[in-house]
């Protein structure tokens, strides 16, 4: 029952200011634009300020002072709101994690930035094919994903398989690891209305695939399964979205490419 409670006053304290804020937009910034603008503009504007300005704003400043406190088990938000399960790592450099990634079907996503989140949004729109679409960015180490691959789903607007790598170092080796689930559509963000890609619950079954990708193309020398913790459901801050995970990561060491093997020959 205490944790319960301390559950909802903790949900509330994000859903405050989100309150505040719309009170203030619809009060002071709505009739600004109203005064100046078409009413739907007047609308969007206002929204758009509310939703993707001053509640982030708020909401990251809040998160100074209490920062997210967690077990690695999971990746972050901007805001500090729990996201995508850790379940997938992979031993090798960043060549021959890109090239392996790329000959198993992946695609490399590209930067963000404001001309191609313009273009994802277009293709979004519109239909249009946008295969190396970029991701949202997610922290983990403090940090945002040093890279991530995805796979389009036919017929299914702002579907995808992706992933995302972050970069540690194990002994010799660098490990990557990543956050591995499948975009299935598009829907609101609980605190901040903003729009986002909904996150299919199942996120084993995309580390899963990874892993029978890789090992369909010869592209691995051993699998581990490494425990990180209990099997565990995971809130999800999109409207309506929850993830569930059985607490493992799945770890695929890659072969040496030929061309590195090479070289190592050739500098002996």
């Amino acid at each position: 029952m205490v944790q319960y409670a301390l559950r909802f006053v903790k949900r509330f304290a994000v859903l405050l200011p989100g309150i505040i804020i719309a009170y203030f937009s619809v009060r002071n910034i709505f009739p600004y634009f109203d005064r100046r603008l078409p009413l739907a503009l007047a609308i969007f504007f206002t929204y758009v300020l509310a939703a993707y300005v001053l509640i982030p704003g708020v909401i990251r400043l809040w998160r100074i002072f209490r920062p997210a406190d967690h077990l690695p088990l999971y990746c972050v938000t901007p805001d500090g709101f729990a996201s995508d399960p850790l379940n997938v790592g992979i031993v090798g450099t960043r060549r021959q994690l890109i090239a392996s990634m790329q000959k198993a079907g992946w695609h490399l996503a590209d930067p963000h930035s404001l001309r191609n989140v313009a273009r994802e949004i277009l293709s979004t729109v519109y239909g249009w094919q946008y295969p190396t679409a970029p991701v949202s960015s997610l922290y983990l180490f403090g940090r945002k994903q040093d890279v991530a691959f995805e796979i389009p789903l036919e017929g299914v607007t702002g579907g995808r398989h992706h992933v995302r790598f972050w970069a540690t170092e194990q002994g010799n080796d660098l490990l990557w690891v990543g956050a591995a689930s499948r975009d299935i559509g598009i829907n609101y963000i609980r605190h901040n209305l903003q729009l986002t890609h909904m996150i299919d619950a199942d996120t084993d079954q995309e580390r899963d695939l990874i892993i029978r990708h890789l090992r369909t193309h010869k592209l691995v020398r051993k699998v581990e399964t490494i425990t990180l913790g209990e099997p565990y459901r995971l809130i999800n801050r999109v409207i309506g979205g929850a993830l569930h995970t059985d607490g493992k990561m799945a770890v695929a060491t890659l072969k040496q490419s030929a061309a590195t093997s090479s070289q190592t020959r050739s500098r002996r």
